[in-house]
């Protein structure tokens, strides 16, 4: 007997890669895996369609020569590219969106927090925000990151290692309460 899943559009977080530099493949075949919308700019395209992967939409203000058939330009119009791409997500509604970069400007996607889940990879390190009073069932010894700016902080299940980089004292759940609206976490990932 077969399972068969079926996936509405937009069930799925949307995958919007800025860099796949140093990003592992088997990872992106996990993010690829339920078919998302794949959001991406004209030099990862090509990266993209080497590896055989269908971009949906590429941020650019002009087509790139070769794009793919069926592919959905968002021009750029000065803005960041994160700006355009997150802009375009929340306008048309997506919950969720999987974001592959090397470099991470947390300032880019703070406006968009209030209208979509945002995930982070980045080479090593799963971001995310959190608002206060998260808490996550980690195993001992996992490494926990703070990258925002926080008052009154109060933690349970972790340990502080140095400025905002904390590990999780045992197996169970670690918390986290603070000020302010939400914070970035990082946890690394494998």
């Amino acid at each position: 007997m077969s399972s068969h899943h079926i996936v509405r559009e937009k069930q799925e977080p949307a995958l919007l890669v800025l860099s796949l530099r140093d990003f592992s493949e088997e990872l992106l075949g996990q993010l690829l895996e339920w078919s998302p919308t794949v959001i991406t700019i004209p030099d990862v395209a090509e990266q993209l369609a080497a590896y055989e992967i269908k971009v949906d939409i590429i941020i650019a203000d002009a087509a790139p020569a070769d794009m793919q058939s069926d592919v959905k330009l968002i021009p750029q119009n000065n803005q960041t590219q994160v700006s355009a791409a997150m802009t375009y997500l929340t306008n048309k509604g997506y919950p969720a969106v999987n974001v592959v970069t090397r470099d991470v400007t947390l300032s880019d996607f703070e406006p968009y927090i209030n209208s979509i889940n945002v995930v982070i990879y980045s080479t090593r390190q799963k971001i995310y925000p959190v608002t206060s009073g998260f808490s996550k069932w980690k195993p001992a010894n996992e490494n926990v990151g703070i990258l925002s700016v926080y008052s009154n902080l109060e933690t349970t299940g972790l340990s502080r290692e140095i400025e905002d980089a904390f590990v999780t004292t045992a197996d169970g759940f670690f918390s986290l309460k603070f000020a302010e609206p939400f914070v970035f976490i990082s946890e690394d990932i494998d």
